[in-house]
C-alpha cells in the first residue's frame, strides 16, 4: 500500500530564475542570523556574569541541539518539501535571535539556545538539501557559492555587530536589528522558495523514515567521515590557530587573529569561484588541488616561526578547503535516486559535519594538554592529507 505526499522540488526555470539565486539567499539569511548569535557569545558571556565552563556549556548545546534536529530533519525534507522547510524556519530564527538577547538568567538562556540550535540545525540540513536539488536539476553546481554566501553573510555579521557595539547599541538592540533585516528577507523570500511541486509517492510504512531509499554505502560513509575530518581541521584552525600564535610563536594578540581573519578570507575567495572550477575541470581535480592547497596552507600556517608568513599559510589553507567541503555536499546529492533520498542523505550527511564541530576543539585541547598544541596542531596535517587521499581514490567522480 502506498499513499500520495506532495513533495517541494526546486524550480529550475528560466535563464532569468534559475532557482541559484534563492538558495543562495537563503544561505545568506542563514549566515546572518547565525553568525550574529556567534559574536555575540562574548556579551552573553558578560550579561550573564558566564565563567568559561558555562559559555562552553552553551555552546555545546547549540551544537548538540543541531545535531538532534538533523536526525529527523532528513523526514521533513521528504515530506514537505526543502522549501516548505526553509519557510518556516526563516521565520522562526529572527525572532529566536531576538529572545536569545533578552532572555533572563542562566537555565533561560540555555533552554533559548536549545530551541535556536534545532531550529538551526533543521535549517542547516535544509538549505542544503534545497542546495543540492537545484544542482541536480539544472545541471549546474551551486553549493559552492552557496556557502560563499554564508561566509560573506557571516563577515557581514561580525562588522554589523562590532559596529553596533562600538556605537555603544545594547545587545537586545543589536539582536533586534539583525532579526528585522533577517525576518524581512525571510518574508521577502517566501515566494521565491520552490514554487514548483512534484508528486512523489512514497509508501506509508516508510514515509517517516527513507532510510532503504537513502541507504548507507562505503562510499557515502567515506564522504561523511571526510567531512568529519575536514571540520576537525577547520575547527582546528579557527579555534586554535590565533592561540597557536599568540602562545606557542609569541605573536601579538592583534597579529595572532590574522590567523582566522587569513582562513576566512582565503575560504570566501575559494568559495566564490569553486562552482566555476568544478564545472569547467570536474570534482575529482578540483578536489584534488583544493586538498594539496589545504594540506600545504596548513602546513605552512602551523610549521613557520613567522607571523606574516604564517597568516598567509593560514589563507592558503582556507582557498584550498573551502571547495572540499561543497563538493562533499554536491556528491552526496548525486549519489541519491530521488530528491527524497537526497534530503534523507544530505541531513545525515550533515550530521557528520556537526561530529567534527564537536569533537574538534575538545580532542584538540585534550590532546594538546599531553603533548602540546604544536604537535597537536601538526597533526591536522596528515589527518587531512590522509582524508583527501581515501575521498579522491573511493569516493568521487571525475565530473
Amino acid at each position: 500500500m502506498s499513499t500520495t505526499v506532495t513533495v517541494e522540488t526546486p524550480q529550475v526555470a528560466t535563464a532569468g530564475d534559475s532557482g541559484r539565486w534563492p538558495v543562495r539567499a537563503v544561505f545568506f539569511l542563514n549566515g546572518l542570523v547565525c553568525a550574529s548569535y556567534i559574536v555575540s557569545l562574548p556579551a552573553l558571556k558578560s550579561v550573564h556574569g558566564l565563567n568559561d565552563g558555562r559559555i562552553g556549556l552553551v555552546s555545546l548545546v547549540f551544537a548538540l541541539a543541531a545535531l538532534v534536529a538533523m536526525q529527523a530533519a532528513g523526514r521533513l525534507v521528504a515530506v514537505f518539501g526543502s522549501g516548505m522547510v526553509l519557510r518556516c524556519s526563516l521565520l522562526a530564527m529572527p525572532p529566536l535571535l531576538v529572545v536569545l538577547g533578552v532572555v533572563p538568567g542562566f537555565g533561560g538562556l540555555i533552554a533559548a539556545v536549545a530551541v535556536f540550535g534545532l531550529v538551526h540545525g533543521t535549517t542547516d540540513a535544509a538549505m542544503n538539501a534545497h542546495a543540492v536539488g537545484v544542482e541536480r536539476r539544472g545541471g549546474r553546481r551551486v553549493v559552492n557559492s552557496c556557502h560563499a554566501a554564508w561566509s560573506a553573510s557571516a563577515v557581514v555579521a561580525s562588522l554589523a555587530m562590532g559596529a553596533t557595539a562600538a556605537a555603544g547599541w545594547d545587545l537586545a538592540v543589536r539582536s533586534a536589528s539583525v532579526a528585522l533585516v533577517a525576518l524581512a528577507g525571510g518574508l521577502f523570500m517566501m515566494r521565491h522558495l520552490s514554487t514548483a511541486r512534484s508528486e512523489v509517492r512514497v509508501p506509508a510504512s516508510d514515509a517517516a523514515a527513507p532510510r532503504q531509499r537513502a541507504g548507507w554505502t562505503r562510499r557515502m560513509v567515506v564522504l561523511g567521515v571526510t567531512a568529519t575530518v575536514l571540520m576537525v581541521c577547520e575547527g582546528g584552525v579557527l579555534g586554535w590557530g590565533g592561540v597557536l600564535l599568540h602562545d606557542a610563536r609569541g605573536v601579538s594578540l592583534a597579529l595572532s587573529a590574522g590567523a582566522v581573519t587569513g582562513y576566512a578570507l582565503g575560504q570566501t575567495v575559494g568559495r566564490a569561484f569553486g562552482d566555476t572550477a568544478a564545472t569547467r575541470w570536474g570534482a575529482r581535480p578540483v578536489f584534488t588541488v583544493g586538498g594539496a592547497l589545504g594540506i600545504a596552507g596548513l602546513s605552512i600556517g602551523i610549521g613557520t616561526s613567522e607571523p606574516l608568513v604564517a597568516v598567509a599559510g593560514f589563507a592558503i589553507g582556507g582557498l584550498g578547503m573551502s571547495v572540499l567541503m561543497p563538493l562533499l555536499f554536491s556528491e552526496v546529492g548525486r549519489a541519491a535516486a530521488d530528491d527524497a533520498a537526497a534530503g534523507a542523505l544530505v541531513a545525515r550527511f550533515t550530521s557528520f559535519i556537526y561530529i567534527g564541530v564537536l569533537l574538534g576543539p575538545a580532542l584538540i585541547g585534550s590532546a594538546a594538554d599531553l603533548v602540546g598544541l604544536s604537535s597537536t596542531m601538526a597533526a591536522l596535517v596528515p589527518l587531512l592529507a590522509a582524508a583527501t587521499a581515501v575521498t579522491i581514490g573511493f569516493s568521487l567522480r571525475r565530473r
